[in-house]
Formats: structure tokens, C-alpha cells, sequence
């Protein structure tokens, strides 16, 4: 039976994003510290004491009791190292260096708790808000060709002017025409449309060439985030561990470039995985660095040449509401009116496609029928057409 002995909690509060840093938090931030990030040992910890504040009280010989690293038990039983790790949090927040959020705080990403093993907390920089908006993932090969490179940044551009949020995981090639793209947007409001998500810790740059492009986020209102502690080195576990919240925080991914052996594969995976849409670019079938792109689009990931058909594929995944960046609607070079024509086109076009299906299978009564009511309902999309001297032309 494990014996949890208690010890006294430091109790004064502390100041995190405009809240109090309550007991419970703390208590959460100091398993995190004393686990070091570990996911499965921090879970292994809530599903024997129940809470982060048990499991914190609790001796060295109870973590020892449900098998913890080694590791683990010799940082948790030296307090005064986890406290000054908690008070250097404190001060890193006083000072703005960085924000902290938890898992049960509004700001906190709701689609990151659909994971099968969500971070219990995260650390940002930048507008904490864009965690809260829809967000498309783009990702691939860490050396992509020039043609790629371009590919991605104009992507990138098109979404982020869009009103969507471009996550991406800060890597150089691919990762960094993406964050760049979205970086683009000539309006001074649709700026900052980006959101990093770091392998090491959120005071850690890495690479270190890119400490031009991490201020550059940070200073025209994009995001960085990081679930690691701070000062984490980079390392070959914490980059696949990172693209699982990649992935979590988008709607869908897109790989533009990727070599058969890409990790941003693995991004594609868990995408997958999370049921979600997983977008692929072709290139030449000798292009070894799109054997990754091809691979997807045998196994069933969605060609595209377009971000547009992204975007329209995404419309049909969002089955709660999740905020698109509204400041768009006021830069849109379309009117109200001209979109209602977009949209009447739309819909003719996608009906057009449904009933020569139908009447492909039908009767030549019934077919006559069918195209008879579709085109009176034609008709009627028409009249808004022609208001605005446009014109539809409608083909059964």
C-alpha cells in the first residue's frame, strides 16, 4: 500500500498571465520539473495519487513503490533544487520572458486534450491567442529544393492571408519557408499569422541561425510554444515528441517536400492517427525528395496543386467552432455581394457534378425529371448572377 506522507506547500501565490499561480499549479510545475517532461512518468504519477498535489507531498519511496526512473526519484527528493527552479520560473514571468499555461485554463488549446497523451502545461511567447484559432500545419523535408521552397512560402502566404494561424515546427527548409510565408502578409493586421512549436525549451533557439526568424514571430505578433522545461538542449527525442502537438493544433497537415525517410512523416502520421486530413504536393516521380509526398498519396493523403482545395477540405472538418482570424473579413478583396457569387458558383458547379451522377443511373423519365427541378433551382441561383452581370452557365 503506498503511504503518501505530506509536507508543507508553499503557499504565497504567484502572478502567470494575469492570474494567480495557485497551489495546485505549482504543484503541477514541480512534477513537471522533477519528472523532467517525462509524459509517461507524469501520468504514471496522476493515475497512482490521483492529483499533482498528492503525488508531490508523496516520499521518494512511494515514487519508487510504482517504478519511476531512477532519475526521477533523486529530483524529487531534492526540494530546494525544485524550488529554485520554481522561483526562476517566477521571476523568467515577471520579467516577460515567457507565459505559462495548463491544461484546465481557457487559453489553454482544447484540441491538444484529444490527444492520447496531451502536455499537462505549455510555455509561450508572443499572442498567446492564436493557440485559440484555426490553424493548418505545414511541414517536410528539412533541405527541400528551391521549387519547394517557393511552393511552401506561397502556401503559407495564401492560408495565412486567409485568416487561418501557419504551425509549423521551426526547423530549417520547409519549416522555415512556412513560417516566412505567413510572415508575408503586406496588411499590418493579418501579420504574425504563425505559430512555432519548439523542440527544446522556450528559451533555447535552435536552430541557431534562426534566431533572426524566432524574434521576427515574436515581434509582428506570432506564437512560439514549447512543452518542454526551460533550458532543454535540443535532442533526437524531444523533435518527434514536438510534431505530435504540431499536428494536434492543426485542422490538417500539409507536406509540400518530403524524402521517404522525413520526419515529417511522422507528422503526417499522427495526423492520421487524430483523424485528420493529411494534404500531400506531387512533384516528378524521379524527385527523391517527394518520395515522402508520393508515399502519402498512395496510402490516401489528399493531392493538391492549390491551397484553396485545402481550405475548402478543411471547411468540412471544423465540427466545433474554432475562430478564423475575423480582421480578414475587413482586408478581403471581395464584396459581400461578389462572394455571394462565389458562393452561387460554387454550388452550381459541385451541383452540375451530382446530378449527372444521378442521371447517369436513372431512368430517362426520372432523368428528364431530375434535370427539369435542378434546372429551375439553377434558374433561381441565376437571377443573383445576373444582378451583378454575371452569368452562370448550367450544363446537365
Amino acid at each position: 500500500m503506498l503511504v503518501i506522507s505530506y509536507c508543507l506547500l508553499k503557499t504565497s501565490h504567484h502572478k502567470t498571465n494575469g492570474f494567480m499561480l495557485n497551489n495546485t499549479q505549482r504543484a503541477r510545475l514541480a512534477i513537471w520539473y522533477e519528472v523532467n517532461a517525462s509524459l509517461s512518468a507524469y501520468a504514471k504519477l496522476i493515475k497512482a495519487f490521483f492529483n499533482t498535489e498528492n503525488a508531490w507531498q508523496a516520499t521518494k519511496d512511494d515514487w519508487q513503490e510504482i517504478g519511476l526512473h531512477h532519475t526521477h526519484l533523486q529530483r524529487h527528493e531534492k526540494r530546494a533544487e525544485t524550488q529554485v527552479f520554481l522561483d526562476g520560473v517566477d521571476t523568467a514571468i515577471e520579467k516577460g520572458q515567457y507565459q505559462l499555461i495548463f491544461a484546465d485554463e481557457i487559453s489553454f488549446p482544447k484540441q491538444l486534450m484529444q490527444l492520447f497523451d496531451p502536455p499537462p502545461l505549455l510555455f509561450v511567447r508572443g499572442n498567446v491567442s492564436h493557440l485559440q484559432k484555426a490553424q493548418v500545419a505545414i511541414v517536410g523535408s528539412r533541405k527541400p529544393t528551391s521549387h519547394a521552397q517557393k511552393i511552401t512560402f506561397d502556401m503559407a502566404q495564401y492560408i495565412a492571408g486567409a485568416g487561418y494561424i501557419v504551425t509549423s515546427g521551426l526547423a530549417q527548409g520547409v519549416d522555415y519557408q512556412a513560417h516566412l510565408g505567413a510572415l508575408s502578409q503586406t496588411d499590418d493586421i493579418a501579420k504574425g499569422r504563425t505559430l512555432g512549436v519548439m523542440g527544446t525549451g522556450i528559451d533555447v533557439c535552435y536552430p541557431r541561425h534562426h534566431s533572426t526568424l524566432f524574434a521576427q514571430i515574436i515581434d509582428e505578433g506570432g506564437c512560439l510554444i514549447s512543452e518542454l522545461l526551460p533550458h532543454t538542449p535540443a535532442n533526437k527525442h524531444t523533435f518527434p515528441r514536438r510534431n505530435r502537438i504540431v499536428s494536434g493544433l492543426a485542422l490538417g497537415t500539409i507536406v509540400t517536400e518530403a524524402t521517404i525517410n522525413s520526419g515529417s512523416l511522422i507528422t503526417a502520421r499522427l495526423t492520421s492517427e487524430q483523424g485528420k486530413q493529411v494534404f500531400a504536393v506531387p512533384s516528378h516521380i524521379d524527385n527523391k525528395n517527394a518520395e515522402g509526398c508520393h508515399h502519402l498519396i498512395r496510402e490516401g493523403g489528399t493531392l493538391i496543386y492549390h491551397p484553396e482545395q485545402v481550405l475548402e477540405d478543411l471547411k468540412f472538418q471544423q465540427v466545433q467552432p474554432i475562430i478564423v482570424d475575423n480582421s480578414v473579413e475587413k482586408h478581403t478583396e471581395k464584396s459581400t455581394e461578389q462572394s455571394r457569387v462565389s458562393d452561387c458558383q460554387n454550388q452550381l458547379f459541385s451541383e452540375s457534378l451530382l446530378v449527372d451522377g444521378l442521371i447517369d443511373g436513372l431512368s430517362d423519365n426520372l432523368a428528364d425529371q431530375v434535370s427539369e427541378n435542378k434546372l429551375q433551382e439553377a434558374g433561381q441561383l441565376n437571377c443573383l448572377l445576373k444582378s451583378t452581370g454575371k452569368e452562370w452557365m448550367w450544363i446537365v
